[in-house]
């Protein structure tokens, strides 16, 4: 049995104000979603040379909410591999926000720890015609 521990990736990236989809500087929770599908794909060229395709989730939890500006950390890793599919773990975390202090914008705070912000896991497929790194 293939080890899959190897098959892990972490993207880390900052919410702007044009992710912000409602008042509040909210953020779409689908913005979280466009991140997992991000780190889907790093995970299918990391298992078989190929991009892939994302056929569906069977899990999505959104946990806590995003604001524009900050900073968000999406990890994946594959949980099982089958012929042509891989099924994936993902979790999104808050790691940095702003500190909101009046008159100085631009200050934020490293979160001491994480905020699980969502969960998901999906299955992704690769046709065997397609993988380039084989087993």
């Amino acid at each position: 049995m293939e080890d899959l521990s190897k098959y892990t990736s972490m993207i880390r990236l900052r919410m702007g104000s044009h992710d912000a989809h409602y008042a509040g500087d909210l953020v779409d929770g689908a913005k979280m979603l466009n991140l997992f599908g991000d780190v889907a794909t790093e995970l299918l060229i990391r298992s078989d040379g190929d991009e892939g395709l994302f056929v569906a989730y069977d899990n999505v939890q959104f946990m806590a909410p995003v604001f524009a500006g900050d900073y968000i950390e999406a990890t994946g890793r594959i949980v099982s591999m089958g012929k042509t599919s891989r099924k994936m773990e993902f979790e999104a975390r808050k790691v940095i926000s702003p500190a909101k202090i009046a008159g100085q914008v631009s200050a934020a705070d490293v979160l001491a720890e994480p905020v699980v912000v969502c969960k998901a896991s999906g299955t992704c497929v690769v046709p065997a015609d397609f993988q380039r790194i084989k087993r």
